[in-house]
């Protein structure tokens, strides 16, 4: 499956718990984000779906989800996708990148092996606080038996 597969498997549940208030491919800020989830007029979520390639790329994803979040918006998610062998290595390497970003600010925990939360600074107003959780997901092939 492809990137817009996975989402939309997302998007399936999360209308089922947000009654129907969950989009993909939506506009909002300065982009089309990945899912969107609008409450009563306001967003509540924000995520962007990946795949895993390099660090460089996972930065770059940082910075493609933070343009997209207005003042208002706090709560966002990348969920990496992960289709090389060694699931642990590419985890290992997500700790070790999301720090180096510039906008980084600190640690909240891991809520598991795979998933991680993080606050980051608004790029428009260094005083607001962006919370991002990072969840990595293992979709490797089977090998052959």
């Amino acid at each position: 499956m492809g990137e817009e597969d996975l989402r939309w498997h997302f998007l399936v549940q999360l209308n089922g718990a947000y009654k129907g208030q969950a989009a993909g491919e939506t506009f909002n800020f300065q982009g089309k984000t990945d899912i969107l989830i609008r409450v009563e007029g306001k967003n509540v979520f924000i995520a962007e779906c990946k795949f895993w390639k390099v660090e460089k790329s996972l930065s770059d994803t940082i910075d493609q989800l933070l343009s997209y979040l207005s003042w208002r918006d706090t709560k966002t998610t990348i969920l990496v996708f992960n289709r090389n062998a060694d699931f642990s290595a590419v985890l290992a390497k997500i700790v070790e990148a999301v720090p180096k970003h510039p906008k980084f600010k600190r640690v909240l925990g891991k809520q598991d092996e795979s998933m991680c939360r993080y606050v980051f600074v608004q790029p428009n107003d260094a005083n607001r606080e962006i919370t991002l959780t990072i969840m990595a997901f293992d979709i490797t092939n089977a090998p052959a038996s």
